[in-house]
């Protein structure tokens, strides 16, 4: 039996067990898998790990769209976390290239995908505050809210959150340097059921000494404790 014999159901589950290149390349070859490419039904999870893999048209942005998550762990994407000040000519560069990339993209999720359930950013140093009111507003169902590392976040963030989280109930804000303690309050008083997490988060001073560090994660284990 030839694949392209198999009913829709079956093609959407073969879909989904190849990764979005295979699944383009796999579509190239004839219009019945083209159809099944471009079903809604397949793309209901979403993961990238590079700036380049969100402007490939490997995938498709729909109401299915349920989980996605947007992680970069590579050392050149790492310069976009570095304090401003901090960067040389060539690391500004880098950073230029790609700055409106992840944001741009997170307001077509606001416009295309309003059933989103869970939202993971990693090493996003470019996304502001504004994008994630954004999303907040246009995907009411979100429930899981996961920012590692996004130097632009802060206490705007988890103001919009008690604003407009009203389904939220995860929240990690883990090494966003630029949230504050009186914020994470904040979220705690008036979002109770939100199960909070901020490590390494709260007045945290990056590139520091090795000291300064110690302190600073002595004087916050102190102030969670009181």
């Amino acid at each position: 039996m030839h694949i392209t014999q198999l009913n829709r159901e079956c093609l959407l589950h073969l879909f989904s067990f190849l990764d979005k290149n295979s699944r383009k390349n796999l579509a190239k070859t004839c219009h019945k898998l083209l159809e099944v490419f471009q079903d809604p039904l397949l793309w209901s999870l979403l993961n990238f790990h590079s700036p380049v893999e969100l402007k490939k048209d490997n995938f498709l942005l729909g109401p299915a769209l349920k989980y996605l998550s947007i992680c970069w762990y590579s050392e050149r994407v790492k310069v976009c976390n570095i304090e401003d000040w901090m960067k040389n000519s060539f690391q500004k560069d880098f950073c230029n290239r790609h700055e409106n990339i992840v944001s741009d993209f997170l307001l077509d999720v606001c416009n295309r995908c309003p059933n989103l359930l869970s939202l993971t950013l990693s090493g996003c140093g470019h996304v502001t505050d504004d994008c994630i009111l954004q999303v907040l507003k246009h995907c009411p169902n979100l429930q899981s809210l996961k920012l590692e590392n996004c130097v632009r976040i802060s206490d705007h963030t988890l103001e919009a959150v008690t604003l407009h989280g009203r389904s939220l109930r995860t929240l990690h804000v883990d090494f966003c340097r630029n949230v504050t303690h009186a914020g994470l309050e904040r979220v705690r008083q008036k979002c109770p059921s939100v199960m909070l997490r901020a490590e390494r988060s709260a007045n945290m001073i990056p590139d520091s000494k090795p000291e300064k560090k110690l302190i600073l994660e002595k004087a916050s284990r102190k102030l969670v404790q009181l």
